[in-house]
């Protein structure tokens, strides 16, 4: 057997292989003779059939399927052995006079290379880093909810700002029939407050869907109604009132502090709130650091300028599908995948350049970090190092969720290099104008 390589360019070539009868002969035969002990043919004893008509109704088959292992073969290992770093798979050429009934066989496949790449993290205007801080704002928020959610509910005879309504929604159309209690605060605009101002119970107001609530999804839990006719919905409701609440607040005193965070934990206001400000900001670190990652993942696809092997890759998704994709639907898949191609490439590179690898022992703790948090959510605080072996184990059996995991140790490594390399500039922010200047 002999391999060459002819290159087209820096990204594209063409790989021949040449097979002769000795590459193959042995191995067919041998075959066809475990075929011929094995063979049931009418008008021949079981083992006793002739080895002639054995390869003549076997012999095509046997010889284009070991042709077919050995070219696998030695292309993957020629391009092992080359390090060759392909992009897609190679690509046969056709070859319109090609016989099956000679004894030897050439064979060309198209190959996509990976263009080099040098990626620099140093980008001339620094990329922002996001320090996301809980302001006084939300903390005094955190502890009226939590003074709430604890406190007292007192009845009250008419509704007044601040206090919680109980009452029933009803529309005979869509068959709304649902018992409901919230806060004034939820609806949307001084018209719908308006309404139920100075009401009492067993009063009847008429409302709008569409504009009731802040936040849409209100509609679902309230109304008792889908997703789907949630968004949009623009229908008249009655809402007849049978409760009115006022919830006092509860005192911020040792025993609500031993409620929240266990005996003795906190013991001030000012350590309530202090420990309210590390969970939140803890919290933020996450948003934080993914807004980062999205930000230099952009930053480094427009930047990194290479070149593709496009129209190999093109043709490569034309022949890798299920079925035949036309030309647009080819140039549509490539519109989508191009961008997911480039920054693999780009990671790749990165993480070779700085010597990041992912071992087993990284992706079990990973996983038996995330399933310690799930456990912690269920109270289960402490875990044995056996236990959390065992489940992490489990986890990493499945492939997809092993991959999923890796990708996910890949993505903390790199964000990890683009902290200590990259042109960063931190910007402290509330989590209010956070939201307001990544989202809107």
């Amino acid at each position: 057997m002999n391999i060459t390589r002819e290159n087209i360019d820096a990204l594209n070539a063409v790989v021949k292989v040449d097979i002769a009868k000795a590459d193959y002969e042995n191995k067919v035969n041998e075959i066809l003779n475990n075929y011929r002990k094995s063979a049931n043919i009418p008008g021949f004893r079981k083992g006793h059939v002739p080895m002639g008509l054995v390869r003549k109704q076997y012999g095509k088959a046997v010889l284009v399927d070991e042709v077919n292992k050995l070219i696998q073969e030695s292309l993957n290992n020629y391009l092992v052995e080359e390090k060759l770093d392909v992009l897609g798979n190679p690509l046969p050429k056709v070859q319109d006079d090609f016989n099956w009934d000679a004894e030897e066989f050439s064979f060309e496949f198209e190959l996509g290379l990976a263009p080099e790449i040098k990626v620099d993290l140093k980008s001339k205007r620094a990329i922002t880093h996001y320090k996301i801080v809980a302001d006084k704002k939300m903390l005094d928020e955190q502890v009226e909810n939590v003074q709430k959610r604890y406190g007292k509910l007192v009845s009250k005879d008419t509704v007044e700002a601040g206090v919680e309504v109980t009452g029933t929604f009803k529309n005979e159309e869509k068959a709304i029939d649902a018992g409901a209690t919230f806060s004034l605060d939820k609806l949307k605009g001084k018209k719908n407050e308006k309404a139920f101002l100075g009401k009492k119970v067993g009063d009847v107001i008429t409302l709008n869907t569409k504009g009731m609530f802040n936040d849409d999804h209100d509609l679902m839990h309230f109304l008792k109604v889908s997703h789907d006719e949630a968004h949009g919905l623009d229908i008249e409701v009655t809402f007849e009132i049978t409760e009115i609440n006022e919830r006092a607040l509860a005192d911020l005193d040792q025993e609500l502090f031993d409620k929240l965070f266990g005996e003795g934990q906190v013991k001030s206001v000012t350590a309530l709130r202090d420990r309210f400000k590390t969970d939140a900001e803890r919290q933020f670190v996450q948003q934080s650091d993914q807004k980062l990652l999205n930000d230099i993942t952009e930053y480094l696809i427009e930047n990194t300028k290479f070149d593709l092997p496009a129209e190999f890759l093109k043709k490569w998704i034309k022949n890798s599908g299920e079925g035949p994709l036309t030309e647009d639907q080819v140039s549509e898949e490539w519109e989508k995948s191009e961008k997911g191609l480039r920054y693999q490439l780009i990671e790749g590179q990165l993480m070779k350049d700085n010597g990041i690898e992912i071992n087993f022992e990284d992706l079990k703790d990973h996983a038996k970090q995330i399933v310690r948090g799930q456990m912690a959510q269920f109270g289960q605080l402490d875990p044995s190092d056996e236990e959390l072996e065992g489940i992490a184990a489990r986890v990493l059996s499945n492939q997809e969720e092993a991959r999923r995991l890796s990708e996910q140790v890949v993505s903390q490594k790199l964000l990890q290099l683009y902290k200590e390399k990259a042109n960063l500039k931190e910007k402290e922010v509330t989590y209010e104008a956070f939201v307001k200047e990544v989202y809107s």
